[in-house]
């Protein structure tokens, strides 16, 4: 279905919503990617963001999100975009497992094929929010579960190339449950990729402190992952494909003038430079 026909079909529906903890963090997420859809020049420019925030029932007010965040957030997911379609171009009948969903409009956006499996995974009051507001299409699966319950993998078939994408949820992730999450899949599927953004320890310490979704949700920001190595040496079978910073992403050129001026200045400052990564791995 195509985000005009969607949107017409759903106009005058109305959810209420409820969340806190984590999940509370998806709705920031959503808020900031309607704001861009709206901006005369958006990064992302998600028609999808822009309709749910007119469609659920929730004082847009209470979000921390203001117009200076949107860079973080549309930058890391527009680059996750080309990354997912990077990889769906080349490999026959993939699994995505995309971790964390939220509201996210990728399996839309992306529009992938009748050969690709897709699954968004999150905790069962987000998925019981995705199936009110989201439409139905073949191949596309909703899995109600902690990404870091081992369960859920089981039901995924194994015999074909994954793609593990989990955006914005490692920091929120204990280390021990990280890396046994990404060896898991590693070990059960026969090729693929790994797709994640990190924090390093300077981050984790300072978003904790700083960060007004992270604060306004109560979660606790604990993994940290200061370089590829750290990957690496924990998730054996892997190789590195890809690691850059928010700072020099491919998609800040896409940011106005004054975003990309700062994103120059921050990039020239290795320990800020570092903070936040978008690392792409394959097995």
């Amino acid at each position: 279905m195509s985000a005009n026909s969607w949107v017409t079909a759903r106009r005058n529906a109305k959810v209420h919503v409820e969340l806190s903890g984590p999940p509370q963090t998806m709705l920031d997420m959503l808020y900031a990617k309607a704001l861009d859809a709206d901006a005369a020049h958006p990064v992302l420019g998600d028609p999808y963001a822009k309709q749910l925030v007119g469609q659920l029932d929730y004082d847009w007010r209470k979000s921390p999100i203001t117009p200076r965040w949107l860079p973080a957030i549309t930058v890391r997911t527009a680059q996750f975009d080309i990354w997912a379609g990077q990889f769906l171009s080349v490999h026959d009948r993939p699994v995505v497992l995309h971790l964390g969903c939220g509201l996210d409009s990728r399996v839309f956006r992306l529009d992938p094929g009748p050969d690709v499996e897709w699954y968004d995974v999150d905790y069962p009051d987000v998925i019981a929010l995705r199936e009110l507001l989201y439409p139905s299409r073949e191949h596309y699966h909703l899995v109600a579960a902690s990404a870091t319950d081992p369960s859920w993998l089981a039901a995924i078939p194994a015999d074909r190339p994954v793609l593990l994408l989990a955006e914005g949820v490692s920091m929120y992730l204990t280390k021990n449950d990280g890396v046994a999450l990404l060896r898991r899949v590693v070990e059960r599927f026969p090729a693929g990729e790994l797709q994640l953004d990190f924090w390093t320890r300077l981050a984790i310490r300072s978003q904790q402190k700083t960060n007004r979704v992270v604060r306004r949700s109560g979660s606790t920001v604990q993994w940290a992952v200061n370089a590829p190595d750290d990957i690496l040496e924990s998730v054996p079978g892997v190789r590195l494909m890809r690691a850059v910073s928010m700072f020099t992403a491919d998609t800040v050129p896409r940011l106005a003038r004054r975003y990309r001026l700062f994103a120059r200045m921050a990039s020239r400052i290795p320990p800020v430079r570092r903070m936040i990564q978008f690392h792409r791995y394959a097995f």
